[in-house]
């Protein structure tokens, strides 16, 4: 069994301005310690996926720092999508790839920019995900116990029944909930959170697609006979140009019958927003997460960015405070999932030089 990882790292982090710009999103930032968000998602994989045998999945516009920050994967394994439709597009992408390579890989699926303590947990539970999906032919994906009734997260319900070693019979996906079905959720002991992290035969993969999304994996087939050839950019552009954009949530997981789940071991955070930022943040007394050249008198229970400025705060909380060179983010921590907001603000008027 050869393992073959797909690392996703597209996204624009757009909750996360005025640091997190189209050309160095939230994973290729350092939010935690002295690595970005994608070199400790690769660095993780170490000792479970050849580094020969890691690709990630990226924009063209990103491509370029992917590169940069990355150097020891080859530079052919990191592949850029002429422009965004969703995770099947991309997973299928990567699997026509992938499958030139070894027509029997397993793969690993998973985003870049995800909070994971735990490596040597989470690749034992990778290794275990891999083998089951290798011998049952079916689609693994990982479960986190909830702690909270967050509704900024997807929730799995599984059959109790244990099939395999940490191996359960996945029911039903259930989007975001309100807080009051979060809650029943809870309750009940069979949901977890959906952490976007998938483990595949690369055929099982497209045979699904081929099943539930005819289009795409037609699309897949005619540019299968491209690869490695001067023509494949623009057939791919080509692809991409005619193609839905659907997530594998929906277009595949919901609707395939071979669907089954494992149960992490280790601590996961999508690491969603600047709230999510704070939460996981180490804290002062005061209960402040700081970062910088930052005075705090009468301030609690706030996250403060200002490497390059000295900031001084009086007599506030609950706050978010970004402070970069271009841009000046004041928010209540409540409406930190609002950032976004922002975004699309500049985009309408024509702001790019903030985004």
């Amino acid at each position: 069994m050869e393992i073959f990882a797909v690392i996703m790292a597209g996204g624009v982090g757009s909750r996360f301005w005025p640091r997190s710009k189209e050309r160095k999103p939230k994973q290729l930032i350092r939010i935690f310690g002295e690595n970005t968000m994608i070199q400790d998602t690769v660095k993780r994989l170490d000792g479970l996926v050849d580094t020969k045998n890691i690709f990630v999945i990226t924009s063209r516009v990103q491509k370029p720092r992917v590169i940069m920050q990355l150097p020891e994967l080859p530079l052919e394994n990191i592949i850029d999508e002429p422009f965004g439709k969703n995770t099947a597009a991309c997973i299928g992408l990567a699997s026509v790839i992938i499958k030139a390579k070894n027509k029997d890989a397993v793969i690993v699926t998973l985003p870049s920019d995800h909070l994971i303590k735990d490596d040597e947990e989470f690749r034992n539970c990778l290794k275990n995900a891999a083998a089951f999906a290798n011998n049952s032919k079916g689609l693994v994906t990982i479960g986190i116990k909830p702690n909270r009734p967050e509704t900024g997260y997807g929730y799995i319900q599984f059959d109790e029944k244990e099939i395999s070693n940490n191996i359960y019979k996945v029911l039903t996906f259930a989007e975001k909930p309100n807080l009051e079905t979060a809650h029943r959720f809870i309750e009940s002991g069979d949901f977890l959170w959906n952490a976007g992290i998938f483990i595949w035969r690369v055929d099982v993969i497209l045979d699904e697609i081929k099943t539930h999304l005819p289009d795409l994996h037609e699309g897949l087939c005619e540019l299968e006979n491209f690869i490695g050839t001067s023509d494949f950019d623009k057939q791919l552009v080509n692809l991409y140009g005619q193609l839905k954009s659907i997530s594998i949530d929906y277009g595949v997981m919901e609707k395939a019958q071979n669907v089954y789940l494992t149960k992490a071991d280790f601590y996961w955070n999508d690491v969603g927003s600047w709230e999510a930022v704070f939460e996981v943040s180490e804290k002062n007394d005061d209960g402040n997460a700081l970062v910088g050249d930052v005075y705090t008198e009468k301030t609690f229970g706030s996250y403060i960015f200002s490497p390059k400025k000295f900031v001084a705060t009086i007599g506030v909380e609950n706050l978010i405070i970004i402070d970069t060179q271009e841009a000046l983010l004041v928010c209540n921590r409540d409406n930190a999932q609002e950032v976004r907001q922002i975004v699309e603000y500049l985009k309408m008027n024509k702001r790019s030089e903030l985004i």
